[in-house]
């Protein structure tokens, strides 16, 4: 499938961060797009929950798509385990509804996992290793992935990791909670050195997925960008990019320092590498270094501002 102005592609939650990259991925290809969300923040999006199967099913038959990409999740690690009925709702439920849909259809289907299902008995792991989703999140993605894989036909599932992208106005992970505590003034971030992981620029995800779909090799892959780190390494070349390597300091401290904060269990490793992706000749991710370098121009524009 070629992804050009002749292709109608369905995206449901495309609010996020990812769902940034996503639509001004498809819309540089001249694609017909429906893109919707719960929260419909943009002008471009229409409301659509990937939870009530009836009405998500109208909103996806109605526009005759050719592909259906499913963005729609809860991601915050503290808010599933509170929230476990919506959490298996969200990312469990709503993986099904949409595989029903697209094989009703009989079009592509992608579904995107995480790379947060391993339980970190591993150093690094390939598309091959098996999962021991920890947390309520995990769980609930692993489940998305495994109906996926087994139910729908024509499948893509991208394992995504530690993802960054959207901006300060978009991002709710890593690098913008960074950010936030620059712009609060903090002098001294702390930060764990005790948790591994492959960052993973929405910019290059969203490039990556349709060069995977184009492809027409259906199944599952990761896809993150080349090389790992630690939250710690993370955010030092963070904080050297922005130029404040002499004005913030990165201080190493435990998981347990955030133990309250952070109560969800974590994998100690989920570095993943991209084996099939390389194998296949598919690969569309750079190093990380270089995307981080990328994005943090856009918050060396934003505190430029204040």
């Amino acid at each position: 499938m070629k992804i050009s102005n002749k292709t109608r592609v369905y995206v449901a939650g495309c609010g996020g961060m990812l769902g940034d990259a996503m639509y001004a991925r498809l819309t540089s290809s001249g694609a017909t797009i429906k893109a919707t969300d719960i929260n419909c923040i943009e002008n471009w999006l229409e409301y659509g929950d990937v939870r009530d199967f009836a009405a998500i099913r109208s909103s996806i038959v109605d526009f005759k798509p050719h592909l259906i990409i499913n963005l729609a999740a809860l991601t915050d690690l503290e808010f599933c385990e509170k929230e476990q009925e919506n959490s298996w709702l969200t990312n469990g439920l709503g993986a099904e509804n949409l595989g029903l849909v697209a094989n009703e259809l009989d079009v592509p289907y992608v579904y995107i996992s995480t790379a947060g299902i391993f339980g970190g008995e591993r150093d690094l792991y390939n598309d091959f290793h098996a999962p021991n989703p920890l947390s309520v999140y995990a769980q609930s993605k692993y489940y998305g992935e495994q109906y996926v894989r087994n139910s729908v036909k024509k499948h893509f599932v991208l394992r995504a990791g530690w993802m960054m992208g959207g901006g300060p106005g978009k991002d709710k992970k890593f690098i913008n909670k960074i950010y936030k505590q620059i712009c609060a003034g903090s002098t001294e971030l702390f930060v764990v050195d005790d948790k591994l992981g492959t960052p993973t620029y929405t910019v290059d995800f969203a490039n990556g997925l349709c060069g995977v779909v184009e492809s027409e090799q259906y199944g599952l892959y990761n896809q993150v960008c080349n090389g790992a780190a630690s939250r710690f390494v993370v955010a030092e070349e963070f904080v050297r990019l922005m130029g404040l390597s002499d004005k913030v300091k990165v201080t190493v401290v435990p998981s347990d320092y955030f133990k309250e904060q952070y109560f969800a269990p974590r994998p100690a490793s989920e570095k993943l590498v991209n084996l099939k992706l390389n194998q296949r000749g598919l690969n569309l991710m750079r190093d990380w270094q270089i995307c981080l370098e990328e994005y943090a121009e856009v918050f060396k524009a934003d505190y430029s501002k204040r």
